[in-house]
Order: structure tokens, then C-alpha cells, then sequence
């Protein structure tokens, strides 16, 4: 166990394997553990940081409203901490992070990877896209009042079961799972309150010219996908690519193809060791 002060706050992180290094990001409510069931598969060819995000477990959480863009710089800092340029795989707002990160320091990636950031704003303006995610974001805002009101273990468990797993998931969770969930959820509910949580800049991501792969899975809400689509239009190169079977979490519910989808796409780039 490792910890780092980057940027006023400090950061938990973990260093294990050997190879390129390769950053994993992870998505909101959870911490650097939603990564641990691929790690194995990874270690053997990359030396690979895991880390809490600010606000997240066992990373300090500061007062006071939050920003994507803190999340970026602290990204940064630990890239430059290990040395650049790296591999960065993200999901989820850990994937809006990272391609926010693209967008204005492209020079540190070596390879970007991001299944499923919810920059709902990159699709706005198409009318179905429009009602879907506003039915989607329903439930969510439902959520976040909760979580607001003091009650996190409720928001957590409306989270779970009316967002992401479906009824009666949360019972069926471990412990520590459960546990995870209700300490992050106070950090959830600031990440929406940033009025830039759902957008990044699609002129800057442009210019970000290095390896890119774009996931989605076969399973997740349809605006998932057409997040997904736009941004592999956006960035020059980057291949977009579908998980069968997989949805918005393919690391905890498929990790081996997951890690072999993510050391292949490495392996392509003329980098790293394939699966």
C-alpha cells in the first residue's frame, strides 16, 4: 500500500507486475478493487498502477465542490510520478477522466483504452438519444437525492438495484462491496454536481492522435453505444469496438476477455506483449 500527494490531496495507489506501465481507471462508487479480478492477466506483461480517486475508499476526500478536471490533473501526476508516456485504461467516468485528460495532455498516453464514458452531451441534440437518457438519468436523480439527504446506504442500494444490477443485487453483494459503495457515494452525487461532468472537449480530443480503442458492450443502454460511436469519429484513428454478451462493467463480470481485448488492442499498437 502506497500513497502520494499530488495536487493538495492524497492519493492511495498500488504498483504491481513488471513491462510498459499501464494506469487503470476506475469508474464512480468504486475504487482501485473493481480491478483486481483482470490484474492477474495484466501483471504478467505491464507494470500497472491502480489507484482510488480522489473522494474514493482510501484517497482523501476535500471539501468543497469537485471537478473532473481535479481528477485529470491528479491522473497526470501520477503518470508523471511513474513516468510517461503510459498506457491508460478507463471505464466508465474514469473513462470521461481519461479522455478528458487526451483532450489537453496527449503527450503523456502511450495508448488510450475507455469502455463506455457517460459524456452524455457529446450526443445531445438527437431526439431519441435526448428521451433516453433523460429516462436513464431519472432513476439517477433519484439516487442522488438520497444520497444527498444524508442517506447514503439507500442511495447506494436505489443505485444498485434500479440503476446498474436490478432488484434485490444489493443483498446479493459481499459485504465489502456494499461497504464501498455507501463510503463513495457522497463523492457520486459531487461528480454530477460539476456542470462539466458530461461533456469534454471535442476539438482538443481531436487532436489527441494516438492509439485509441473505444469499447462498448451488446448489453448496456443503447446511449452507451452512441457515446461511444461519436467519440470514435472524433479521434483520429481510434477503433471502436463491441463486447458480445458484456455490459457497462465487462472487467468484474467478463475480466479475462476483457484483459485479453485490452492486451490485444496494446499488442496492436506496436507496444507491450499481447495475450
Amino acid at each position: 500500500m502506497a500513497r502520494t500527494r499530488v495536487n493538495g490531496v492524497e492519493i492511495f495507489y498500488e504498483i504491481e507486475g513488471d513491462g510498459e506501465p499501464l494506469v487503470l481507471v476506475h469508474g464512480s462508487w468504486t475504487d482501485h478493487h473493481s480491478w483486481h479480478a483482470v490484474l492477474p492477466q495484466l501483471t504478467r506483461t505491464h507494470r500497472v498502477l491502480v489507484y482510488d480517486r480522489r473522494g474514493h475508499s482510501l484517497s482523501e476526500r476535500p471539501p468543497g465542490q469537485g471537478t473532473r478536471v481535479q481528477d485529470e490533473d491528479d491522473l497526470a501526476a501520477l503518470i508523471e510520478m511513474i513516468g510517461t508516456p503510459v498506457h491508460v485504461a478507463a471505464s466508465s467516468f474514469g473513462g470521461s477522466v481519461a479522455l478528458g485528460l487526451a483532450a489537453r495532455r496527449p503527450e503523456l498516453l502511450r495508448s488510450l483504452a475507455v469502455h463506455e464514458p457517460p459524456l452524455t452531451a457529446v450526443v445531445a441534440g438527437d431526439p431519441e438519444l435526448d428521451r433516453l437518457v433523460r429516462e436513464a438519468q431519472a432513476p439517477i436523480d433519484a439516487v442522488m437525492a438520497e444520497v444527498r439527504a444524508g442517506e447514503p446506504e439507500a442511495g447506494a442500494r436505489r443505485f444498485v438495484e434500479d440503476v446498474v444490477f436490478g432488484p434485490g443485487a444489493w443483498d446479493g453483494m459481499p459485504d465489502p462491496a456494499r461497504r464501498t459503495f455507501v463510503t463513495n457515494a457522497p463523492t457520486a452525487a459531487d461528480e454530477q454536481d460539476d456542470p462539466d461532468w458530461n461533456t469534454v472537449d471535442l476539438a482538443r480530443l481531436a487532436c489527441y492522435t494516438g492509439p485509441a480503442m473505444l469499447s462498448k458492450g451488446t448489453d448496456s443502454p443503447p446511449w452507451f453505444g452512441a457515446i461511444v460511436d461519436r467519440l470514435a469519429q472524433v479521434i483520429p484513428g481510434a477503433q471502436a469496438r463491441t463486447l458480445d454478451g458484456e455490459g457497462h462493467v465487462p472487467h468484474l463480470t467478463g475480466p479475462h476477455r476483457y484483459g485479453e481485448n485490452l492486451l490485444a488492442f496494446i499488442a496492436s499498437t506496436g507496444s507491450g506483449a499481447g495475450p
